[in-house]
């Protein structure tokens, strides 16, 4: 049995993929995959998901050049999540944060702080400053 045939990808044909740093465990990004992008990637060695949004399968990196190397693709025990070991090539997140998760909420007062550096603008990570 193909390890697809234990998936579980929604209605809509997509899977909700984690991506972690393989050498510090921090957890960069969650995007979408379809099988197509999942096929890619274990094809590539290079990230590629299903944008949700611009209805369009990309790759990770592919206007910024910040790419994830594939160390590793698992899956939880229901079949229902991808986890997603790489090794980061600049910033993960389109606002130039390593991390998209840069924000932390202070239960306290529902507000939230920037946890991390900003790494670069992105302005000139998109080519548009």
């Amino acid at each position: 049995m193909s390890f697809y045939d234990q998936l579980k990808f929604n209605a809509d044909g997509l899977i909700p993929a984690i991506v972690q740093d393989h050498a510090t465990g921090r957890v960069l990004m969650m995007a979408w995959m379809n099988r197509a992008s999942l096929e890619s990637t274990l094809a590539t060695g290079k990230t590629h998901f299903w944008s949700r949004s611009r209805k369009k399968f990309w790759m990770k990196g592919e206007s910024s050049g910040h790419t994830q190397t594939v160390k590793d693709v698992a899956f939880d025990c229901d079949g229902d999540t991808l986890l997603i070991q790489v090794e980061q090539v600049g910033a993960a997140c389109h606002e130039g944060y390593r991390s998209c998760f840069f924000r932390s909420v202070n239960a306290a007062d529902s507000t939230d702080r920037v946890t991390e550096p900003q790494l670069l603008d992105p302005a000139k990570i998109y080519g548009q400053g």
